[in-house]
């Protein structure tokens, strides 16, 4: 079984990826990757693991800045495109990691790989914790900016596939994101998207506000990508903010710091919960013919690891299969709508 990684995509290329993928494969004694970048610089980081490392040269490097469909047609010695040549023609490769630019990934997928057939559009799908012990998954979180009914009803389908293998739950609560929880509320696309969600062969539970989707009540939320990145982000940027000023108030009173000496083990805890990257990996780019998996530009080894084994998680547990099963439930209205 082998991973393609993507070295040197992202802010902390290439060593925390090359240093995670060395834990995947301490962790994961049948796994053998391809790591696709510069060869000399890469042939330097994996000493010691030269019979389950194999290096694709790749001299150059698509940067965020770059236009990601011309990025993908015109550098194709770059790391990402080569590491979705590898995806693309080697059937011994199960799937792809990369932290690199999102709209590259995404591009690429869409003209390397190929969407399975009779989804509309791939989507990311990143996790988060909620106040309960549980997590949600948010579908679409940015790959497609503008949307129509039937892209949110393969969310649905996607999100609840992807669900039903991560936690080993074959029902999930799929709700659809709005701006107030009544049925016949919100703009046209929710509103056409709601009417086919609720005849669709998933546990649809209505709509649901932003300020509801950690509650714990819910497990997928099906959304475009604009609203679905804007909420993450959103998410991200309140959690960081909290935990900054958590951490100045501690430090600024005596009887503060004295206490967190007792708190310390809560707090470890609480750390735990929101770091849930670690735990799972990266969004994964559901709808592709092959496995893609999506990590935070800023991510480092622990990541890498995490992202590697979803990757084998998901490749055993048949997620495009379930997908394309899921999409055999439709009605002729549904799949033509």
């Amino acid at each position: 079984m082998k991973v393609v990684v993507d070295a040197y995509g992202g802010d902390n290329a290439p060593l925390e990826i090359v240093e995670g993928v060395k834990l995947a494969l301490d962790a994961n004694k049948d796994l053998k990757i391809v790591l696709c970048g510069k060869q000399e610089a890469l042939k330097n980081l994996i000493v010691g693991y030269e019979e389950k490392i194999e290096i694709v040269d790749a001299d150059e490097i698509i940067l965020n800045e770059d236009h990601p469909t011309q990025a993908i047609r015109h550098k194709k010695n770059s790391s990402l495109v080569k590491a979705y040549d590898v995806l693309k023609d080697r059937e011994d490769v199960i799937g792809l990691v990369s932290a690199g630019s999102t709209g590259a990934v995404l591009a690429g997928a869409i003209m390397k790989i190929g969407r399975i057939h009779g989804i509309s559009r791939p989507a990311l799908a990143p996790i988060l914790p909620t106040k309960e012990n549980s997590d949600v998954i948010i579908i679409d979180s940015g790959a497609n900016i503008d949307c129509k009914p039937t892209n949110l009803l393969h969310f649905a389908l996607m999100g609840s596939a992807y669900y039903s293998i991560i936690y080993k739950n074959d029902n999930p609560r799929v709700a659809l994101l709005n701006n107030g929880t009544e049925e016949g509320k919100g703009n046209e696309l929710v509103k056409e998207s709601y009417e086919l969600l609720k005849n669709a062969p998933i546990n649809f539970i209505g709509n649901k506000e932003g300020r509801d989707f950690m509650s714990g009540d819910i497990d997928v939320l099906v959304t475009d990508g604009f609203a679905g990145n804007a909420l993450l982000k959103g998410t991200e940027g309140a959690v960081s903010a909290v935990l900054s000023i958590l951490k100045k108030s501690i430090k600024s009173h005596f009887l503060s710091k004295i206490g967190y000496i007792f708190m310390r083990k809560t707090f470890k805890e609480i750390k735990g919960r929101i770091d849930i990257i670690n735990k799972h990996g990266g969004s994964p780019l559901l709808g592709c013919k092959k496995l893609v998996v999506k990590n935070h530009g800023s991510c480092k080894r622990k990541n890498i690891k995490a992202s590697i084994e979803q990757t084998i998680v998901l490749y055993e547990n048949q997620l495009n299969k379930k997908i394309e099963e899921a999409l055999k439930n439709l009605t002729v209205e549904e799949q033509n709508a």
